[in-house]
């Protein structure tokens, strides 16, 4: 070993313990961040999180939603994992002259793959450089810092080909069909000697090595740590029903607060979010709330929270996020030590996130569904709207009315309680109903929820559903004036203590007259006592239906069979809280689709991507001051299909479409509930 060679391999230990030394700094620090967070105990589902691993990380199933940016991503998440056995292979051959991968004859296999794979990750990221400053996709980010991985990836790739070129021209091989990009450089610089192509073979060794370091550090401190935190984010996420909130212990005498006004509120599953955030901006467009104008964007709440999180987590534990600090603008030992006090004064609520974004939230989990580090954006919303409403007692004086309305009568007008069931006295002789009061007998509990029981126009669809479970032959009841509100709206709202408190009143109510079976028309109910009820004791065995499975499985049972022919194209809304929050799509459009005539087409954002109506997480009940009204919105894209009649499966969803019509002045469309459209096609 000559004493080049010695040299050599004496910097790259030394650089190599110095960049390694760095990146655990950096690791650790985040880990002492993520650490100030509250403990979570993880459900041991770990066959379940495994698969969520092999299908959201190595199969990109998220990612491929949108196919071009998703086909982008496989290509260079595939290849750079390839091409880090090439890194070894390369980095080898410069510390021991002669050596490369001991992997025998299928060695020249192994370069052809490598230089395959570098040819397509040079056209990725190509392709993302395209579609960040010349598309100029509006979700995406712009300037020199969002383009210095592109630069770092583009610079990785060409230090491969180069260096494997030079390779060649010093050691005098030969152009070879398994060294295709290679043998094209040896071909155009053929006549450079031996010597020079060996010292230049060098230079781009350290290249390709500084490059590589330059990855190691400047990743993890970048919107780039996804590359690290989001498989352990896909790994520990929340498993079971998507946009179940947890449960508060009010009762707890140790608590200071409820709710989550301080970032170490926050559990460190929910901390782990921020730093797995990539800044794709795929969750803030599809936002009903960022896209008409409304100061939330899902991205930058989890970023700034992020920062807050580094910030503050500097402080209190005297660690600099930033290594090394004259590179990266870091923070010193002093001036962390003078920031303290400024950063933990520095409020989560109010200041890093503002009280107007987090009102602006409709609850629709579109943004989760779309995220591809699997963050939850909602749940942390929800836990700073109860922090709001349980600790400051602040919240919009729409919602503060709906709230009191709800706890003094039962409804958010503030309706007489005992008027809740006079809808039952406008069904005509041939539509019986009884109140529990009035039977033992019954397979079906009817909840009709506060939007049926006192809507003018939502009646029509209570009035529809009684008419179809009488021609199913189905015994069902009302709680008539016994029953209450759900509570739903009083959670999304941050009022944990008046949901907490109704759902005692229905759990009791319910095991009284011994429900079995709940059929609902409101999705947020149906969402409410099917996941959320259990953890205030109602029984495990107590089924609970949304009314589109049910009418969906009577017409398939051939209990009732839609048979007056209908020449309308109608195009279906998919409610939130039924679809994305429990990922029901096709009851629905099987209905809809069993009545004679009907053409059902879909608008293109439907399914799992339908854009909410407006009124979800209690924003049914506040006034938008900003932008324009999503409800507005959402009915111009239903109309953008020409259709006759737009369905709904929700008294809220059908609410704000009809609404959204009168605003368009438009009169040749209906919006209708799915109940209403199938109670229609049943003649005879």
């Amino acid at each position: 070993m000559g004493p080049l060679t010695i040299i050599q391999l004496c910097a790259f230990l030394l650089l190599t313990g110095y960049v390694f030394y760095l990146f655990y700094h950096i690791m650790y620090s985040r880990y002492s961040f993520i650490k100030l967070g509250k403990q979570e105990s993880l459900e041991p589902e770990y066959k379940q999180r495994f698969k969520q691993i092999a299908v959201n990380m190595f199969g990109h199933k998220t990612l491929l939603k949108d196919k071009k940016s998703g086909l982008m991503h496989l290509v260079m998440f595939y290849g750079f994992i390839l091409i880090q056995f090439g890194a070894i292979d390369l980095v080898g051959k410069g510390l021991v002259p002669g050596w490369h991968l001991p992997l025998g004859s299928f060695y020249p296999i192994f370069v052809f793959i490598q230089e395959i794979t570098v040819l397509l990750v040079l056209l990725a990221t190509g392709y993302a450089f395209y579609r960040r400053y010349v598309e100029k996709l509006a979700r995406l980010k712009r300037g020199w810092k969002a383009g210095i991985v592109i630069l770092l990836l583009s610079s990785l790739m060409l230090s491969i080909i180069l260096a494997g070129g030079l390779e060649m021209i010093w050691k005098g091989h030969e152009a070879s069909a398994l060294q295709p990009i290679s043998s094209l450089f040896l071909l155009a610089f053929s006549w450079m000697g031996s010597s020079i192509a060996g010292v230049l073979f060098y230079v781009f060794w350290w290249i390709h090595l500084l490059i590589l370091y330059t990855f190691l550090i400047y990743v993890p401190q970048s919107k780039h740590a996804h590359l690290f935190f989001a498989p352990i984010n896909v790994f520990i996420r929340k498993l079971g029903v998507p946009g179940k909130l947890k449960k508060i212990d009010l009762e707890d005498e140790n608590a200071e607060s409820f709710g989550a006004g301080k970032i170490e509120d926050f559990t460190q599953n929910q901390l782990v979010d921020l730093y797995a955030c990539v800044e794709c901006g795929r969750c803030t467009s599809v936002c009903p709330a960022a896209s008409t104008g409304k100061m939330l964007s899902p991205m930058h709440l989890i970023t700034n929270m992020r920062d807050h999180l580094t910030n503050k987590g500097a402080a209190i534990t005297s660690r600099t996020p930033w290594m090394p600090a004259f590179a990266f603008g870091g923070t010193t030992a002093n001036e962390l030590a003078a920031s303290t006090e400024t950063e933990l004064d520095t409020p989560l609520v109010g200041e890093v996130v503002t009280e107007q974004e987090l009102w602006a939230c409709t609850s629709c989990r579109n943004c989760e569904e779309v995220c591809p580090v699997a963050n939850e954006h909602v749940d942390k919303i929800m836990d700073m709207r109860r922090y709001l409403v349980l600790t400051e007692g602040s919240l919009p004086a729409e919602a503060a009315r709906a709230l009191n309305n709800i706890e003094r009568q039962g409804n958010p007008w503030g309706l007489n309680r005992l008027d809740r069931k006079n809808w039952i006295d406008q069904l005509d002789d041939q539509n019986n109903v009884l109140e529990v009061q009035e039977t033992e007998s019954f397979e079906y509990l009817f909840y009709v929820g506060s939007m049926g029981s006192y809507d003018k126009r939502c009646q029509k669809i209570s009035e529809a559903f009684v008419n179809i479970m009488n021609k199913a032959g189905i015994t069902f009841a009302v709680l008539g004036n016994e029953e209450k509100n759900s509570g739903d709206t009083a959670r999304r709202l941050g009022n944990e203590y008046l949901y907490q408190m109704l759902v005692e009143e229905n759990v009791e109510l319910f095991k009284n007259h011994n429900v079995k079976k709940i059929v609902t028309i409101d999705p947020h109910a149906f969402h409410t006592f099917k996941n959320e009820y259990q953890d205030f004791g109602l029984p495990e065995d107590v089924e609970v239906y949304h009314h589109s499975q049910l009418i969906s499985k009577w017409i398939e049972e051939g209990r009732i069979q839609p048979n007056k022919s209908m020449m309308d194209k109608i195009t279906y809304h998919d409610p939130c809280y039924l679809g994305r929050h429990n990922n029901e799509y096709e009851a629905p459009r099987q209905a809809l689709s069993s009545i004679p005539g009907v053409e059902l087409v879909e608008m293109e954002r439907s399914g799992s991507n339908s854009m909410c109506c407006g009124a979800g997480g209690g924003m049914m009940w506040m006034e938008e001051t900003e932008g324009t009204r999503v409800n507005n919105e959402r009915t111009e894209q239903a109309l953008q299909t020409k259709p006759d009649l737009i369905a709904t499966g929700c008294p809220y969803c059908l609410t704000m479409v009809d609404d959204g019509l009168k605003a368009k002045d438009e009169e040749r469309v209906q919006a209708k509930d799915i109940a209403e459209i199938i109670s229609e096609s049943l003649v005879g």
